[in-house]
């Protein structure tokens, strides 16, 4: 008996629900008594114990096979114990208006941040990491005493502040803005599981002008040499792809999933959802006229769930693009993105309308769209100041 009744001071009981893909998936399970019932015919007594799930968004490996697998899951269940046991905190003080001093003290925000990674899903999870990578090379430089571990509490405004400063210094363009915008996103989930107490991210914000175009854009006379370049062994799909990206504005990660249900051939159009604005923005559907050069890029298939160009990892793409532009004689810091932005400049250029533009990139309204405009004139302007000085005679 009294086994049983140190089982129930758990409350919420911490437990584990096996999923099909291999993995576990914990939970809590609270306790809110029981109710009786009596039947009208029998007068038999019936208990109902009230009890209530909450998924945390926590997984473990069912069968860890690896070290890396086996440590996750150490952090993962150390993780969630310590939630747990902030939510018995909860109850105890809704019950007796008392609280005793949290656990989830001995939260190492940095397990934290690398639980966040291990369970996340999205397509940025690249950049996630990379956010994580510089935190910690910022505490390393700034706050040895925190390299290891650092407490929730311990984060203050200053150290945002000054985190969002090394991200500045060691970024280029948009890189800080992106990476901060990350960073500001774990913190945020962290106030939520009432981990941290007050978001020390919140006041503090990164600027950038994104009325400008800062990333290096090809001409169509680069993009003509770029596509007059091949050399052995250069991988056909990524050629494919990047020109694809290059006459249709396309992002890679959108390009990457591409498949052949995706083009209605009959009026010669490609339709997608792009990845970055999915349920976000009624503009997330694109459509894109086809002409016979692109058609000839995708082919055909009968296979409608085929990916139309089968990539490798995006950081194998980049360093093919960048051989390839080397050999072009292309001097320019070439990336994948920087297709998007040179057909946007480059049809601007040649006269289309700028809502076309933000049509076809799939702009909700013409606020990013706007960016093009300015680097055209800026390359106008280049153009009339690349003639001979003009000096007239008096």
């Amino acid at each position: 008996m009294a086994k049983n009744d140190s089982m129930v001071t758990d409350n919420p009981k911490l437990k584990q629900k096996i999923l099909s893909d291999g993995q576990i998936s914990l939970y809590l399970e609270y306790y809110f008594g029981y109710a009786k019932s009596y039947s009208n015919e029998k007068e038999k007594e019936t208990v109902k114990i009230n009890r209530k799930k909450e998924f945390i968004n926590l997984y473990i490996w069912a069968s860890p096979r690896t070290p890396i697998e086996r440590q996750h899951n150490k952090e993962t269940l150390e993780l969630a114990k310590q939630i747990r046991s902030e939510w018995e905190q909860q109850l105890k003080a809704d019950k007796t208006g008392m609280r005793i001093k949290s656990s989830l003290q001995k939260v190492n925000f940095l397990d934290f941040f690398q639980s966040y990674i291990n369970n996340y899903t999205k397509r940025d999870i690249r950049v996630l990491k990379l956010a994580f990578a510089n935190f910690k090379s910022y505490l390393s430089e700034n706050y040895p005493a925190y390299e290891k571990s650092i407490k929730p509490e311990q984060i203050t405004k200053e150290m945002v502040s000054g985190f969002l400063e090394f991200l500045q210094s060691r970024s280029k363009g948009e890189g800080a803005h992106t990476l901060f915008k990350r960073f500001k996103k774990v913190v945020k989930y962290a106030e939520e599981k009432e981990i941290i107490v007050r978001d020390p991210c919140k006041g503090i914000v990164c600027k950038v002008d994104d009325q400008t175009l800062k990333k290096d854009v090809l001409s169509t006379d680069e993009v003509i040499k770029l596509i007059n370049t091949s050399y052995e062994k250069q991988n056909p799909e990524i050629r494919r792809a990047f020109i694809f990206c290059l006459y249709t504005g396309i992002r890679f990660c959108d390009v990457i999933e591409l498949k052949y249900r995706n083009l209605d051939y009959s009026n010669r159009l490609l339709k997608f959802e792009q990845e970055k604005t999915k349920g976000h923005s009624s503009a997330s559907g694109v459509v894109i006229p086809l002409n016979e050069g692109l058609l000839s890029l995708i082919g055909n298939s009968d296979d409608k769930d085929e990916v139309i160009f089968k990539l490798p990892s995006h950081t194998m793409c980049l360093k093919v693009l960048r051989n390839w532009s080397k050999k072009a004689g292309i001097t320019k810091h070439i990336t994948w993105h920087c297709a998007r932005h040179s057909f946007a400049v480059n049809i601007l250029n040649a006269g289309a309308n700028i809502k076309t533009v933000a049509s076809l990139l799939g702009h909700s309204g013409l606020k990013n769209t706007e960016k093009y405009t300015r680097a055209v004139d800026d390359l106008k302007r280049a153009a009339i100041d690349s003639l001979p000085e003009l000096k007239l005679q008096d």
